[in-house]
């Protein structure tokens, strides 16, 4: 009896293997090959916070407490969540030498912490033993920041937290940046002002935007706390970089994207164009982000826009706020049917002088695809003090999915669109159900027999 039931489940498993094995694509078992081609596996993010420890440190206007009070809980708080995979270290600028000499003040930079796997109490302890002492050389920090993230495929980002603009002139932390950046070590630079004066703020952002990093003005020990996390937990983030490209300042001139992430620059109340060629059968998904790097005034909004070539708009996302901002988001999605024709033709037919825009892309059978007009509109303004140029960073973001289907869909029977594989995993359990009813009828008439 054990064994005759032994090989009903056999037959079971078979069939189950023998219907469903050829359903799932062979990437599944990519697990078994050759792992010999493989590339390297990327490195654990690499982060360090380089904080200001000078004398100026000591005033107390922030959520009235001292500068470096509010900076050392805000490290606690910090350290306490920092993700496992990142690993984190420490520097300090103006920590160690008090005197006047402002060749040994310039020099005024070290390791506290080292990069590495974080022990939140060590970590913590050395935090705790600093007092605001010296000079504030930023240039100088940042160097030796860099040189302690040298060497690997990590990402990398520095996070700078100073009270006031760098004291060790002629060493511009501005060009420090560039140098930086011009080095292609792919090293992002942040910058948080505590309390900032004009000429600070415009230092910090110079420095950011040097290497693609953020500038963020902090009035408060809350606000410092959830901006480090932030930036610290996005070193973490999968990292994919954007496409550099240009918008153009009408349909007709702007640049044709494919699927991908891609870098812009948007100034203030700007309109910028992007094209999309869209097949029948597919579906556009577009967001777009732009962020605030200074100050702007409150009430803002992004416009995201799919239009024809003739201008009639298909569908809109927008986001619109009102007060502190780092970014401001919003995307859309326009699905085009497979029984489409475009719309661009259409437009053109309905051009009563001729005038309507025919300009239609082709497929290699023929087929037409539609060209979707993307228009990225912002309303940010900016007090007097800001400059506006260059303008605000934006990432726009395009996917294209579905589309007709082609020779490797009709491999899979079209198993990629869900349905198809749930309908025949369903007929296959049907099929183990009634062989295993089949035989377990099968071996009662046999237990009868004997």
């Amino acid at each position: 009896m054990i064994i005759r039931k032994r090989l009903a489940v056999a037959v079971c498993g078979a069939l189950l293997v023998t219907v469903t094995g050829g359903l799932l694509p062979s990437a599944a078992f990519a697990d078994s090959g050759d792992t010999a081609d493989r590339p390297a596996a990327k490195e654990p993010p690499r982060v360090e916070l380089v904080l200001d420890v000078s004398g100026s440190m000591r005033a107390r206007d922030i959520d009235g407490q001292s500068r470096m009070s509010a900076a050392k809980q805000a490290f606690n708080e910090v350290l306490d969540a920092v993700p496992e995979d990142v690993r984190l270290g420490i520097r300090t600028l103006g920590a160690d030498y008090p005197g006047k000499d402002r060749k040994e003040g310039c020099k005024d930079t070290k390791q506290l912490y080292p990069v590495g796997e974080l022990d939140r109490t060590e970590a913590k302890t050395a935090v705790a033993t600093l007092v605001p002492t010296g000079w504030t050389p930023i240039g100088p920090a940042l160097l030796g920041a860099a040189d302690d993230l040298e060497g690997g495929n990590a990402t990398r980002r520095i996070v700078l937290i100073t009270d006031g603009e760098d004291t060790c002139a002629p060493l511009d932390p501005c060009e420090v940046a560039r140098e930086i950046a011009a080095k292609g070590v792919d090293i992002t630079i942040d910058t948080l002002g505590l309390v900032p004066s004009a000429k600070m703020r415009a230092q910090l952002m110079c420095i950011a935007e040097a290497t693609g990093g953020t500038y963020t003005s902090v009035q408060h020990k809350e606000e410092l706390s959830d901006r480090v996390s932030q930036l610290v937990e996005r070193a973490a983030e999968p990292v994919v970089t954007p496409v550099a490209t240009q918008g153009g300042e009408r349909c007709d001139d702007a640049p044709r994207l494919k699927a991908g992430l891609y870098a812009d620059r948007e100034t203030f109340g700007q309109h910028r164009w992007y094209r999309v060629d869209l097949l029948p059968g597919q579906e556009l998904r577009a967001s777009v982000s732009i962020a605030a790097d200074r100050p702007v005034n409150r009430d803002y909004g992004v416009l995201l826009r799919a239009s024809t070539l003739a201008g009639r708009e298909i569908v809109r996302g927008e986001a619109a706020g009102d007060g502190r901002t780092d970014v401001v988001s919003t995307g859309l999605r326009y699905p085009k049917s497979e029984a489409d024709g475009t719309d661009n033709d259409t437009d053109a037919a309905d051009d009563a002088d001729g005038a309507g825009d025919t300009d239609v892309t082709r497929t290699g059978d023929g087929r037409p695809a539609e060209t979707v007009c993307l228009r990225v509109s912002n309303s940010f303004s900016a007090p007097a003090s800001v400059k506006t140029a260059p303008g605000l960073p934006l990432e726009l973001t395009i996917d294209i999915t579905g589309g007709p289907r082609d020779a490797g869909d009709a491999a899979f029977l079209g198993l990629g669109h869900g349905w198809w594989l749930l309908g025949l995993l369903t007929l296959a359990g049907f099929a183990a159900g009634a062989l295993w009813g089949w035989i377990s009828r099968w071996r009662i008439a046999v237990w009868r027999t004997n």
